[in-house]
């Protein structure tokens, strides 16, 4: 192994770097003595730097309600579902989109109104269901996007298409892009970073969500726990000091340098840059974890659950947390939105868990100013029907899986605060103006990032990918 000569004894920081192999393990000792270490960051350097030109947001927070939350008894109030409740929906309506198979078999197609009343906020005048009264607090902050639409019906490919832009795994996730274009603006904390809420009632969820696909691994989220331990294995076993960690880590890093000097290897650089982060997130993770010193004030804009590690109201406060120290991308799941049964029963307990933290989270960062620069994001794989899912007359009625018609909104980061965009026909099933592809809210995320979305690509078995494959267009319309 290569002996390290003292700094002191060193002509210069650039010798010093190249005598030892560009190390990474070897670049935290400067950062032990005191010595600036950019170099250190050139893993965490993204491609494009800035990006292709100005951005609007510097960050992302994506709040998914996994399973499919019901656009029609939230977001998209349709007087007609009220005035034929319990009749069919016209044939012709239906039959113009592709349906699940849990529904398509039925024999009768009853519409099921609006779970709770619609009212109209503030100046806007969005419609907002009485199950979000904290949500329709904040409605001239918000732009709701009502003409959402994509091809999948089922939870796994849709969700994968949702954040990959492609129904299989094996593809980089938005936050990895994002993270491979920008770089990172915190050294202490990953650059993409996931939570998980709630329970999944069955609905698939895996790292290949939040992976890196071909990219190099560091670009990878991380997920957070709600544990003692927020993230798997960064901390020492017993016995193991964080002196004896750091040597380990030297040791390691050197050894990376030769084998990457024999292979050429990225990925070999790409672990060992892994391996150093965890080293500071040691310090950096349990700092953000701890909400101790926040205000009361703070506290409850999130609600009572915020006191409780792992609810999505604790995940939107840590959010925050993340975002102000530089995290690039978030994505929060909250989990159990699938109802294709007792929809009457769950549905207003998954709404109470998460309409006052996700209004108090777009309140907590206008009020520290980050609502400008960072945009937070709502919404599902897909929506829901507007017709029962079984007997309408069983009180654990439900709706199906729906992908021709949902609703996401959109806070801060450049977007028309107080906004509609797009529309759907009067039963909430078909988009009849401005209709907004998955494709094309990827295409949007980046352009609000400062990344033109066809020229952010990445060869790979002899072909140029991206995240909106080969389609997807900007919504200008939701543009401030």
């Amino acid at each position: 192994m290569k002996t390290i000569k003292p700094v002191g004894v060193i002509d210069s920081r650039r010798r010093f770097l190249l005598n030892a192999g560009a190390g990474l393990g070897t670049l935290s000792m400067l950062d032990l003595l005191g010595v600036p270490v950019s170099a250190a960051e050139s893993m965490n350097t993204g491609v494009l730097g800035t990006g292709h030109f100005a951005a609007r947001a510097k960050r992302v927070i994506c709040l998914h309600m996994l399973g499919a939350i019901s656009h029609v008894d939230t977001f998209d109030y349709k007087p007609t579902l009220e005035k034929m409740h319990g009749q069919d929906i016209p044939p012709s309506v239906r039959q113009t989109q592709r349906q699940s198979t849990m529904s398509n078999g039925q024999s009768a197609f009853p519409i099921v109104g609006p779970l709770r009343p619609f009212r109209q906020h503030g100046e806007s005048g969005a419609w907002v269901s009485d199950f979000l009264p904290h949500i329709g607090g904040i409605a001239d902050e918000l732009c709701f996007v009502k003409g959402m639409y994509t091809e999948h019906v089922n939870h796994d490919p849709a969700s994968k298409f949702l954040h990959t832009g492609f129904q299989l795994a094996g593809r980089p996730s938005a936050g990895a892009w994002v993270s491979y274009a920008l770089g990172s603006d915190n050294r202490d904390l990953p650059n993409f970073i996931v939570m998980n809420s709630g329970v999944s009632q069955g609905v698939p969820q895996d790292a290949a969500i939040w992976g890196t696909g071909f990219l190099p691994s560091h670009h990878q989220g991380v997920e957070f726990r709600a544990a003692a331990d927020p993230v798997l294995y960064i901390n020492n076993p017993p016995g193991v000091e964080r002196g004896d960690r750091r040597e380990l880590l030297d040791a390691l890093g050197e050894l990376a340098a030769s084998q990457h000097a024999a292979s050429n290897d990225a990925e070999v650089l790409s672990r060992v840059s892994q391996y150093e982060m965890a080293y500071r997130m040691q310090a950096s993770v349990p700092e953000i974890a701890d909400i101790s010193a926040e205000p009361e004030s703070v506290l409850r804009l999130y609600g009572p659950d915020v006191h409780k590690p792992g609810t999505f109201a604790r995940n939107c406060l840590i959010a925050r947390r993340l975002a102000e120290r530089g995290v690039k991308y978030q994505t929060l799941f909250a989990m159990g939105w699938d109802h294709h049964l007792a929809i009457k029963q769950s549905f207003p307990v998954r709404c109470q868990e998460i309409d006052q933290p996700a209004a108090g989270l777009v309140q907590d960062l206008k009020q520290r100013g980050l609502l400008e620069d960072t945009l937070v994001m709502f919404g599902s794989e897909f929506g829901r029907t507007p017709f029962a899912q079984g007997n309408i007359n069983n009180p654990l009625v439900g709706r199906d899986h729906h992908g021709g018609a949902f609703t996401w909104w959109f806070a801060g980061g450049g977007v028309k605060a107080g906004h509609t965009h797009g529309e759907t026909d009067d039963f909430a099933y078909n988009v009849v103006k401005d209709p907004v592809h998955i494709h094309d809210l990827n295409a949007t995320l980046m352009h609000i990032l400062g990344i033109d979305h066809t020229q952010l690509t990445f060869r790979f078995r002899g072909r140029d990918f991206r995240l909106t494959d080969v389609h997807g267009e900007v919504v200008e319309g939701i543009l401030a």
